[in-house]
């Protein structure tokens, strides 16, 4: 068969050199030798000899999640292969982490992680359970962690005099060291509707920066008859 579906753009090269790559703008593709993890559900294809096993989270991570809504269900993946991933034809990004870095993230943006990063639930600073019980994902260590973002995510630079507001539900992720704190402004929509309703924003100050996806409503599934 011929066609511009068989063309090179899309036509799958065997992996160069294994871990995590950018498979093209909507896919991560991770060629596996040992152990990686990865958001459950995400896997769209794989060949080799691969196992795929629910990893659980604890007892303290599934109740935090139960509270919350939020929370990151995982898989591991073993054995000798490549295994491709995607969630909802969103855009794919790797930031790669370095010994010493610290990247909170929402675990709605997780999709997969190297086995070498250590992963966490910990509540934003300043957005308790009264706030929206904003909690957020945070990795430590070593290795690349493959993200999906609704839309192409912009990245701001977060400085002591400038610090960043943002959308709670726009908010990707962000640097170690960013002091998080809440603030509650009335929303130009509610202004121009004549009411008195108050927006809440995530507020950064310190050095670092912050990821902003560029829509603040959460996607919503169709639903099913």
């Amino acid at each position: 068969m011929k066609g511009d579906l068989f063309s090179s753009e899309h036509m799958v090269q065997p992996a160069t050199a294994p871990g995590m790559t950018v498979e093209n703008s909507k896919c991560i593709r991770y060629a596996v030798s040992g152990e990686m993890l990865a958001r459950q559900g995400a896997m769209i294809a794989y060949r080799g000899n691969l196992q795929f096993e629910r990893k659980g989270q604890g007892v303290g991570g599934m109740l935090k999640r139960a509270v919350t809504g939020e929370g990151l269900p995982l898989m591991a993946v073993r054995g000798q292969g490549e295994a491709w991933f995607a969630h909802e034809a969103q855009n794919c990004f790797v930031v790669e982490l370095a010994p010493g870095d610290e990247f909170t993230v929402n675990g709605r943006n997780v999709l997969c992680f190297d086995a070498s990063l250590s992963y966490r639930i910990a509540t934003v600073k300043g957005a308790g359970i009264s706030g929206g019980g904003l909690f957020n994902s945070v990795f430590t260590g070593q290795g690349r962690l493959g993200l999906a973002c609704e839309g192409n995510p912009l990245v701001i630079p977060v400085s002591a005099q400038y610090p960043v507001y943002v959308d709670t539900d726009a908010v990707v992720g962000w640097s170690a060291g960013l002091a998080t704190s809440l603030h509650r402004s009335q929303s130009i929509g509610s202004m121009l509707r004549g009411g008195s309703g108050e927006a809440v924003q995530l507020v950064l100050s310190g050095e670092g920066f912050v990821v902003v996806r560029p829509s603040e409503a959460t996607p919503q599934k169709p639903q099913q008859h």
